[in-house]
């Protein structure tokens, strides 16, 4: 009698549970959806950085803003091989000169990771060839927080500022 009313009061808390989860999902689930974001206004810096991963052209067009307003006078483009046998910079670049953007603002900044944490890695070795102080680190909104965390690791000496790029696919209180 004592292992079914175990059991009963057992089903009742997981049902109880799941009727709360469910009934309150908007709220939770945007809390996720916010924990990814983490944000700095834009700033001067000696260089941007703009990450690997955009199909779409958000991040780079959002770097040659920064050029633009004169924050930085440089942007590195992260250029993993994995476009069809393109670096994906060499896609990125001219999709800004297209947008009427001076191709003299972008380097290309070629690697073979396939991870934030090894682009990471690749872009802290040009950064500290190149001896930048600070960066304005350009990606989508979703990956700021990671993409900042993994970044200052791999180069703590480096100031990053985590600029985010537009990203209409993309929104933290209704992500799902």
């Amino acid at each position: 009698m004592a292992l079914r009313r175990s059991v009963f009061f057992g089903w009742a808390a997981v049902a109880v549970l799941s009727a709360a989860a469910a009934l309150t999902y908007p709220l939770w689930l945007a809390a996720l959806g916010e924990s990814l974001v983490r944000v700095d206004d834009p700033a001067p810096a000696d260089v941007a950085v703009v990450l690997a991963g955009d199909g779409f052209g958000h991040r780079i067009l959002r770097g040659a803003e920064l050029a633009r307003q004169g924050l930085v006078p440089l942007v590195l483009v992260s250029g993993p091989d994995s476009f069809y046998g393109f670096n994906e910079a060499e896609l990125a670049i001219p999709f800004a000169v297209r947008a009427g953007y001076p191709e003299r603002w972008f380097v290309a900044v070629p690697h073979r990771s396939r991870s934030t944490a090894e682009e990471a890695a690749a872009i802290a070795a040009e950064l500290r060839r190149r001896g930048v102080a600070s960066c304005a680190l350009v990606t989508s909104s979703y990956h700021t927080r990671r993409a900042g965390r993994l970044f200052r690791a791999a180069a703590p000496e480096v100031r990053f500022r985590v600029i985010a790029a537009q990203d209409e696919h993309f929104r933290p209180a209704q992500w799902w």
